[in-house]
């Protein structure tokens, strides 16, 4: 196999024992990709980011919510967030406790709140009328608020979290408010979060987020935790040689922070946080075919089966994938060339690579989408009826195994009334 074109994935030994190639021809194409060794060594980067004791790493399951994954995860120590009773049941199975989820709940329904007040799982907050929903059903409780302290960060305005332009947490201009609701109904406030978006590639957001966060917590006298959130970048761009978040420098400055506020506060409570992107996402390569090369006026199209109904992230948030190459035969590429990579979906949109310089590619050739691990197959989709792609995992000992199947046709029917 041509090993030119595949630098990032040849340093990590991404695929182990196998090749792309072996792959795509054993479970088909497109194909998710996933290396355990990478995602534990993410997992064991931050559950070891700070010195201060009662510190709990929260996987974001939206990320990517495999359920092998989840065990994973599960084995290396971590909690889990969950956005919804489904996030919430897979957890479940994967072999988290109810004390090591906390909900994240955003305009749901009584019965969701009931769901997780059932299985005795933390519910968060995030509005006025939530509060008044949430006490109504569940007086006499415990409950975690979520605030916006007026920060966000992100790389695109769809996944700031935070900040005066968001649909998240409560501003804390209305703690009276949330005073009253909570006396009413004789709730107490076990704990509180935020999330001020994702992608942050330096720590000043982050830390001025944390800051923000805790002077807000100061508002209630025995909190069992905070969490901070999270957004962890990673570097999308490696073939550009961009650099990756210091962990380092952020965890020094994060112990500095919360040291001085457990003293000031009185108690050394529990700190949170969420990572979901920053563990999985350099953990999974997607992988698809190219089965069409075009010219069209002048740019040229490399056509493949890597639809935005694989992966949504370019065409939802512009969003940059390095692309790799992996060819069975060795035959050279002689020069390199602006394409468009583009999928088999019916839309003008559906580029997963827009005006980007590779070398050239060839029909038959695998590409390989790097950091495709994060929000990837979780936000995949059967759109123009496409079936979605199997998944495998690369264990430790470099073997492949399959963690989800492909779609079939059947599959297509399953939920259908006749």
């Amino acid at each position: 196999m041509l090993t030119l074109h595949n630098q990032v994935s040849n340093s990590t030994n991404f695929f182990g024992n196998t090749t792309p190639i072996e792959l795509i021809q054993q479970y088909g194409s497109p194909l998710y990709v996933y290396n355990e060794e990478i995602f534990r060594t993410r997992c064991k980067e931050l559950k070891n980011l700070i010195t201060y004791p009662q510190y709990a790493v929260n996987y974001s399951v939206k990320a990517n919510g495999n359920l092998t994954l989840l065990k994973i995860a599960h084995e290396e120590g971590l909690n889990v967030d969950a956005m919804s009773p489904g996030e919430i049941y897979v957890e479940l199975e994967a072999g988290f406790s109810p004390e090591q989820i906390l909900y994240i709940s955003n305009n749901v329904s009584s019965n969701e709140m009931l769901y997780a007040i059932e299985k005795n799982i933390m519910v968060s907050i995030d509005s006025l009328s939530q509060l008044e929903l949430y006490g109504k059903i569940n007086p006499n409780a415990k409950v975690c608020i979520r605030f916006n302290p007026g920060i966000g960060a992100g790389h695109h305005e769809k996944v700031i979290t935070g900040g005066k332009k968001t649909k998240f947490g409560i501003d804390p201009k209305y703690m009276d408010e949330v005073k009253k609701i909570l006396k009413k109904y004789h709730l107490k406030v076990a704990g509180i979060n935020q999330h001020i978006g994702s992608l942050f590639m330096d720590s000043n957001n982050y830390i001025e987020g944390v800051k923000s966060v805790l002077s807000i917590a100061e508002a209630f006298d025995d909190l069992e935790f905070i969490d901070f959130g999270g957004g962890f970048g990673i570097p999308y761009q490696k073939l550009n040689h961009e650099e990756r978040l210091d962990l380092n420098e952020l965890g020094c400055r994060l112990d500095d922070v919360i040291y001085q506020w457990t003293k000031n506060y009185g108690k050394q409570i529990t700190i949170k946080i969420e990572p979901g992107r920053y563990i999985v996402a350099e953990s999974g390569i997607l992988l698809g075919t190219v089965y069409a090369i075009k010219q069209n006026y002048n740019m040229k199209y490399v056509g493949t089966d890597l639809g935005f109904n694989v992966l949504k992230r370019p065409v939802m948030y512009d969003s940059h994938h390095d692309i790799e190459i992996y060819r069975e035969s060795n035959k050279p590429s002689n020069q390199s060339e602006i394409v468009n990579i583009v999928g088999n979906i019916c839309e003008s949109g559906d580029i997963i690579a827009k005006q980007r310089e590779l070398p050239e590619i060839f029909e038959g050739d695998i590409l390989g989408v790097l950091d495709a691990g994060a929000y990837g197959y979780c936000m995949s989709s059967n759109y123009n009826n496409r079936l979605r792609p199997a998944e495998v995992l690369i264990d430790t000992n470099g073997h492949a195994q399959l963690i989800r199947r492909r779609d079939t046709l059947e599959d297509l029917m399953r939920n259908f009334q006749f």
